[in-house]
Order: structure tokens, then C-alpha cells, then sequence
């Protein structure tokens, strides 16, 4: 006779490889090397551009360049990879490196972050 298919058909091999969703682990970070500097994205401005605080104490407008735009997907209060502009390098960089949640944790344990959040806005 005819059997009629199931209209859900349950996956029969597990996700085999697959870390669990709810724990990642902190292989490698990368750390700001020559120029570069850490920040934290304060607001997005729109067309790939975002005011983003970095340790030196300044404030930036920052970009994702061209590369990068696909891949990038940068929120406010994520932790970036800074690398200033030659030209104008105190108001102006290039975000380069979006830092995962277990990486930031890890910078702010090592005390990577420090400067960042004893910065305070007197708005």
C-alpha cells in the first residue's frame, strides 16, 4: 500500500562536530599589534560608519572598509580592533577586527578593557 510521507521528518544523524551553541572556547585573541587600538562601539551612524571610543582616550569615526563590509556586522557596544588613519588619525580609523563575546570577556579579565570603562562621559 501507499504510506503517506511525514510531513516533519526528524533529522536522524545528530549535529556530529558542531560545538554546543551555549559554550565557545577561547582559542586565540588578537591583540592590538603597532597602531591599532581597542574601542567600543558607542553609536552607528549609518553607510558603514560608527563613533566608536577607543583606549587612547579619543573618540572616533570609524568605518568598515570595503573588504570587510560583508563580513563585519558591528553593534553598538561591541568591542573592535581599531587602526587610525594616517591623515587625521585622531578623529578618523578603520574598524578591522570585531572581537566575539567570550574574546571580549577575556580582554576585560586580563584588564585589556580597563581604560575603557574607568572613562567617564560627563554629558
Amino acid at each position: 500500500m501507499f504510506k503517506p510521507r511525514p510531513r516533519f521528518q526528524q533529522n536522524k544523524r545528530p549535529n556530529r562536530g558542531q560545538p554546543n551553541q551555549g559554550e565557545q572556547q577561547v582559542f586565540r585573541v588578537r591583540l592590538p599589534r603597532g597602531k591599532e587600538v581597542l574601542g567600543i562601539v558607542e553609536m552607528r551612524l549609518g553607510f558603514g560608519h560608527s563613533r566608536v571610543r577607543c583606549t587612547d582616550g579619543k573618540t572616533r569615526i570609524c568605518r568598515v572598509p570595503g573588504a570587510l563590509k560583508r563580513q563585519l556586522w558591528v553593534r553598538p557596544d561591541s568591542i573592535v580592533l581599531i587602526e587610525p588613519w594616517e591623515y587625521e588619525g585622531d578623529k578618523k580609523g578603520d574598524i578591522i577586527y570585531k572581537y566575539t563575546d567570550n574574546q571580549s570577556r577575556w580582554l576585560k579579565e586580563q584588564g585589556h578593557l580597563k581604560v575603557l570603562f574607568e572613562q567617564k562621559e560627563f554629558a
